[in-house]
């Protein structure tokens, strides 16, 4: 174990039992999740990633597509 995780457990364990359940259930639902995305890219044929591609090119070509600026617009902090 590390000690990054060894130190989250500890203080994990300071807290209420309910508050610790619900922490244990979204580590498992998150480690569920990441097993489901690591399947699922190990089964993505050559093909299908090629389909993914153009999918994504035809979508920018016809303008469908908006930068992530434009969803989300960040603040200048500089100043």
């Amino acid at each position: 174990m590390t000690e990054l995780l060894q130190r989250a457990i500890t203080e994990i364990e300071k807290l209420p039992k309910e508050v610790q359940d619900t922490i244990a259930a979204r580590i498992l639902e998150e480690l569920e999740d990441e097993h489901a995305w690591k399947i699922q890219f190990e089964t993505t044929t050559a093909e299908q990633w090629d389909k993914m591609a153009e999918a994504v090119h035809q979508s920018i070509s016809t303008g469908d597509t908006f930068s992530l600026d434009e969803i989300l617009p960040h603040e200048d902090l500089t100043q």
